[in-house]
């Protein structure tokens, strides 16, 4: 495993030389999500994709539902 100052440099060393502070604030950002995330799983696991997509499919009735609601106001 990396240092964060190494993850970090070897980022630096990817993008342009151009690149903004907002951009680079960015792509730390970034990096620092998918760190988590890769913890995460090694620690928590994973959801079943069975799961995944029962759950998606109830959000995405309910907001189809909110959606028709909102257009009979």
């Amino acid at each position: 495993m990396n240092s964060p100052k190494a993850e970090v440099a070897s980022m630096l060393e990817a993008l342009s030389d151009d690149v903004s502070f907002e951009d680079i604030q960015y792509h730390l950002y970034v990096l620092e999500k998918v760190k988590r995330g890769l913890d995460r799983v090694e620690t928590q696991g994973t959801v079943p994709h069975e799961e995944v997509k029962r759950n998606t499919g109830a959000g995405l009735a309910f907001f189809k539902y909110a959606r028709k609601q909102k257009a009979k106001t």
